[in-house]
């Protein structure tokens, strides 16, 4: 190999055996003496057959962050020789035992370093080549040549545009899509934000007012995986983790399996957690969960005798909830309406039969009476759901029926009884963490101004159309949701908030992606060509980025001062990562873009920042806490030298703890060793259960609210349209009933099929779409099921047109049982790439067929959408492996 560059900049060459040498190409290059390092890629002339032979004796092995948003969190290394990493490990510093396994990485963070050191990099500033100020020919966003400029003229560039777009049109016309910008927006005045549920759908916000766990945030919601082994049986909506969590998620329900546990799971698709656990699979179709949990209920309701058949648990029902019966209704109640009655449809006519769930969610009645029976009072069950299945349109009380469901059979706050979400960090492992990262004790005394906020399900139709919902309840609720009375005592819950009117003239992408992850991206596209300015800080040519104006390039986290995850890590361990190797090329952090913009606008260094980025990581680790081994308190984790302190050159105090911290940062882990019937175990709401008056929940009235007052309340003033007090079922806006024209005589429309969006383990959402590693171990299929496939003689592979009222897109088709008939899965996440000329996209991307549809609380829909399939008649796709990658210069 002559060049290193040509060799990953070629987009000619036979990709798959680049793949097969790329991780010895980039050890290759580090292994020269000419790449002293001046943060570019060099020559070499050391030949693939070589590279088994490179020195790697002088490496250092450093723990790296693996800092997406998958799930998981698991450990990574990497191997950095002369200032390039050449290998990756993972977690090998402990015994991999049952009760304490290693926290081992998956296929996608064993492919970071093509990150970090991605070919497709972007190495300079550039703009437009047809963009000037005011924005120059707005149409040509997304498809114009690029640029290189230098950092000055870039950041004079926005620099001018901030100010000439905040004196011409306020600061409310400028519209940041992520965090990063804030500490210089939030001090030059009021900006545009944005909210959304995001990953969990309708267990946002509503649940804190319910008093119940997320999920997330309230991490009471399901036992401790030690407690769950006590369970029989595990019923499970939607639960996939070995997919959209991995880490050991899956593993924790195996442990379970052994002890005994059965496994039910109610999925559209018969997924590789099912095939794991050998479960009982039902499928049913999206969106319509909430249908076949109601004629559980009734069944329970219909079927239970206390002497000869008890499936209810009465007692638990009269002393730890309101709502269920006209006898025990909350004091606040304005309706004379129980779920009782509404399940034996007093109010609608409808008895909520399996009857009648069987004609929408698919669910033979007879299995839903079969399951319903399997949950009675005696049975010690753990009723467990992702959030995915609440990622529907008006799915806003799928939480309160989960939770009721639950209470009817007493399946709450005792051991092996488990009711609440099971996802993501904390699947099957709920309790406190223990171990915490410490604060970082940055306060800012400057004047900072609070954000707007704009909500992601109706964002760019409401920048379009230049009006939207004003309401922050939602977004403030979820971020301290133990204070959700105090913010809504703020708002009358009688009055249905007013819109207000919206110019947004710059948008200003950072670390997220926003345009690719959120609903109705065929109008973000418009929007982006409709704005004064678009400017985009990303490591990559993202979405974010291909629509911008002028493109920054970032350094990946593997470039920057060391730091923990952003998001949490599993109750049981805390990760932390240090500075791997320098900035490529002229990349800056974004904190560094701040700074220098705040010189150009007259804002100061203190005033963002009043502390350095390595005096904060240092204070984090110096506050980092562990429980004690009685588990009753937290101690210091960090064992912190004076010695220590010097080599930091950071303000201190020395300190005693339970680990050294050079072997902290070292190991990247700490991991309290865990064993059944330790001092940390937890099982959700049992404080609740055995003392409620002391230990109330936090809903307004103390116990479990089948009927919430204050729930239909907050919907009705602050969202899009009136939700029941009671756990109601709405069909959904492009929900199933919506594939017919006519429902009752079962005509079909023009979107006869659901579409549904997995998360997939060869992304982290939209997260590594572009290293060619992982687009070559996982194809983005369109899974369709064979019944469906040989209606419309479709083979496994050939491309198929899927199209919504919303857009288009072509995927190859990977044909199935193990999809339900009616529904096709189109996997979460893939890059956008549009042909212009017939606007169809070529990649996959689920949210180009979404569109801005606002329901209830805001909640994002991708589980509720109506589309249409067909054999594609034009030339095949390219395997994905095979698309050049997005390189500029």
């Amino acid at each position: 190999m002559s060049n290193f560059i040509n060799k990953l900049t070629n987009t000619k060459i036979d990709r798959r055996k680049f793949l097969k040498g790329s991780a010895a190409v980039v050890a290759a290059v580090a292994g020269l003496p000419l790449v002293a390092y001046d943060n570019t890629l060099k020559e070499t002339t050391l030949d693939e057959k070589d590279v088994a032979h490179i020195n790697t004796d002088s490496g250092k092995w450093v723990a790296a962050a693996c800092w997406h948003n998958c799930g998981g969190k698991c450990l990574v290394k990497a191997l950095v020789v002369d200032g390039v990493v050449v290998r990756q490990k993972t977690d090998d510093l402990r015994e991999d035992t049952d009760d304490n396994p290693q926290q081992r990485a998956c296929l996608r963070g064993r492919a970071e370093q093509f990150e970090a050191q991605g070919a497709d990099r972007l190495k300079y500033p550039m703009k437009r080549k047809h963009w000037e100020p005011g924005g120059g020919d707005k149409s040509l966003r997304g498809k114009d040549e690029w640029e290189r400029i230098s950092w000055s003229e870039a950041l004079k560039y926005i620099a001018d545009e901030i100010t000439q777009i905040k004196n011409k049109h306020g600061v409310e016309a400028i519209f940041s899509t992520s965090g990063e910008p804030g500490p210089l927006l939030n001090k030059l005045g009021s900006y545009v934000s944005h909210w959304g549920t995001s990953s969990y759908g309708a267990w946002y916000a509503i649940p804190h007012i319910l008093g119940i766990g997320d999920g997330i945030l309230v991490r009471d919601a399901v036992n401790d995986r030690f407690d769950l082994q006590n369970s029989e049986l595990v019923v499970g909506f939607g639960l996939n983790p070995a997919w959209s969590a991995m880490g050991n998620a899956t593993h924790w329900y195996l442990e379970m399996k052994k002890k005994g546990c059965k496994f039910v799971i109610i999925d559209p698709v018969y997924t590789d957690t099912a095939a794991t656990l050998e479960a009982e699979w039902i499928p049913i179709r999206p969106g319509t969960d909430m249908t076949m949990q109601l004629a559980m209920a009734y069944t329970m309701l219909e079927e239970d005798d206390p002497v000869t058949n008890p499936l209810i648990d009465w007692e638990f029902l009269n002393h730890y909830t309101y709502g269920f019966d006209a006898e025990h209704m909350p004091p606040d109640a304005e309706l004379n309406e129980n779920f009782k009655d509404y399940l034996l449809g007093r109010y609608d006519n409808v008895p909520k039969t399996p009857e009648w769930a069987e004609k929408i969610c698919s669910v033979p009645a007879d299995t839903i009476r079969k399951l319903a029976r399997r949950i009675g009072k005696n049975v010690k069950v753990a009723l467990l759901t992702t959030w995915a299945p609440a990622r529907t349109h008006d799915s806003d009380s799928m939480p309160q029926l989960f939770i009721t469901l639950g209470a009817m059979g007493g399946h709450i706050g005792k051991t092996g009884h488990a009711t609440g979400t099971s996802c993501w960090n904390n699947a099957a492992n709920f309790g406190k963490a223990l171990v915490v990262a410490g604060s970082d004790g940055m306060v800012s005394k400057a004047k900072t101004y609070k954000p707007l906020y704009l909500n992601d399900t109706e964002g760019w139709k409401a920048i379009l159309e230049g009006s939207y919902n004003p309401s922050s309840v939602f977004p403030s609720i979820n971020g301290k949701p133990a204070d959700w009375k105090k913010v809504v005592s703020k708002v009358d819950l009688k009055k249905k908030i007013e819109r207000k009117s919206i110019n947004i003239q710059m948008i200003w992408h950072s670390g997220s992606a926003l345009l690719q992850t959120r609903e109705g991206m065929k109008q973000g596209i418009e929007v982006h060509r409709k704005v004064e300015f678009v400017l985009s800080q990303s490591s990559f040519l993202t979405t974010n980025s291909k629509y911008a104006d002028i493109v920054l390039p970032i350094t990946t986290w593997w470039e920057r001062e060391g730091n923990f995850p952003s998001s949490g890590c599993n109750r049981d361990i805390m990760l932390v990562y240090s500075n791997v190797i320098k900035p490529i090329y002229e990349a800056k952090d974004d904190e560094w873009v701040n700074l220098q913009l705040g010189k150009l606008l007259g804002v100061s260094e203190k005033d963002m920042y009043p502390i350095s980025q390595k005096q904060r990581f240092f204070n984090k680790l110096a506050n980092s806490t562990v429980i004690n081994k009685e588990g009753t308190a937290y101690e210091s984790l960090l064992e912190i030298t004076a010695k220590d302190i010097e080599e930091w050159g950071c303000e201190g105090k020395p300190q005693s703890g339970r680990v050294p911290l050079k072997k902290f940062l070292e190991d990247g882990i700490y991991q309290v060793e865990r064993h059944a019937g330790d001092n940390y175990g937890n099982i959700a709401y049992e404080k609740f259960i055995k003392d409620p008056v002391k230990n109330p929940l936090n809903s307004k009235t103390g116990l479990i609210e089948i009927y919430s007052q204050t729930k239909a309340d907050v919907l009705y003033s602050q969202g899009y349209n009136e939700v029941s007090p009671l756990p109601k079922y709405v069909s959904p806006r492009d929900g199933y009933e919506s594939t017919y024209s006519d429902f009752h005589d079962k005509i079909k429309g023009k979107y006869p099929y659901q579409l549904i969006n997995p998360h997939y383990i060869r992304r982290s959402h939209s997260i590594y779409d572009n290293v060619p590693w992982l687009r070559e171990a996982l194809k983005q299929p369109a899974y369709i099921s064979k019944k469906d496939a040989d209606k419309k003689r479709i083979k496994n592979g050939d491309t198929v047109l899927i199209t919504s009222a919303y857009g288009k897109t072509l995927r190859p088709a990977y044909v199935t049982e193990r999809i339900a008939p009616g529904v096709i899965g189109l996997p979460h996440g893939a890059w956008a790439d549009i042909d212009e000329s017939n606007e169809i996209d070529k990649a996959g991307a689920d949210n180009y067929l979404c569109g801005n549809i606002s329901t209830g609380g805001g909640v994002s829909g991708w589980n509720t959408q109506n589309v249409n399939l067909e054999k594609w008649t034009g030339s095949p796709l390219p395997d994905d492996v095979d698309v050049p990658q997005r390189i500029i210069f």
